[in-house]
């Protein structure tokens, strides 16, 4: 299969690089809860932020690698221990994780409110995906978003950079369902009428969200692929390396025709 019918893509991670906000968000939750005398960041700390991003699987953790770092742990025991470290941190804290899961998207929710074009500006598009994204709605193959942020902003993002999907290519947070469940559903409605073999391409940065969707599909109606510009480690870029069923995808082949993408 030298080309999908149907193009499925995270957005962040893939499409859309939201470090800048990210590390933004996380610091100002991070002021809210700890409150120290000196609210502006110390230098480098978003750089070490930026590195240590794949470790977060949900928001609530961001303020956390912040304390972490500033607690003096070091980056290299973050990457290698982060569940365990989390979990000391929490209970040191006296925090819970929705005590600061509340922090971070009250701040983000504050933020959005008082100042959206501002924080639509920290979200920068991955060098040369606009343009793929252009030559692809120009041909056969659909494309679809899948994604945990929320529908209104990948389109008002996508907008801003001339890429114009409809509503039902963009699937966000509202759905509230695992992406393997999405997946499924978008197989099962192409695959309807039977007239032809369907097959899906999906492009995801997270390692273990792919790990989780693998083993429900068969490779003849879903192939796998790990943006290696996103939000993983070297060690899962390593692991999906040895994956016969995840290709290991490099921004400059995401550029180019699909027939480079395998």
């Amino acid at each position: 299969m030298r080309q999908p019918d149907l193009l499925a893509l995270d957005f962040d991670g893939v499409l859309c690089d939201g470090l800048i906000e990210y590390f933004q968000t996380a610091w100002r939750a991070y002021c809210q809860i700890w409150q120290p005398a000196d609210q502006t960041a110390p230098a480098g700390l978003a750089e070490q932020f930026y590195r240590l991003r794949p470790v977060v699987e949900t928001g609530w953790e961001m303020p956390l690698v912040l304390r972490s770092l500033l607690s003096g742990i070091s980056e290299a025991d973050i990457l290698q221990n982060w569940g365990a470290i989390a979990q000391a941190q929490v209970a040191a804290e006296q925090l819970t994780p929705a005590e600061l899961a509340a922090a971070v998207d009250g701040t983000r929710d504050e933020w959005i409110k008082t100042d959206l074009d501002h924080w639509l500006s920290q979200h920068r598009f991955y060098p040369g995906v606009i343009e793929k994204l252009q030559h692809t709605l120009q041909t056969p193959t659909q494309i679809v978003i899948i994604s945990t942020k929320e529908k209104r902003f990948i389109l008002r993002l996508l907008q801003q950079s001339d890429v114009e999907l409809t509503d039902s290519q963009v699937i966000g947070k509202d759905i509230k369902q695992p992406k393997a469940q999405t997946l499924r559903d978008l197989l099962r409605f192409h695959s309807a009428d039977g007239a032809k073999p369907f097959h899906i391409w999906f492009v995801e940065d997270r390692f273990k969200t792919l790990r989780t969707v693998q083993p429900q599909f068969d490779p003849t109606e879903i192939s796998l692929f790990l943006a290696d510009w996103g939000y993983n480690t070297a060690a899962e870029r390593q692991e999906a390396q040895h994956d016969p069923t995840i290709h290991l995808i490099s921004l400059t082949q995401f550029s180019q025709n699909f027939a480079h993408w395998l």
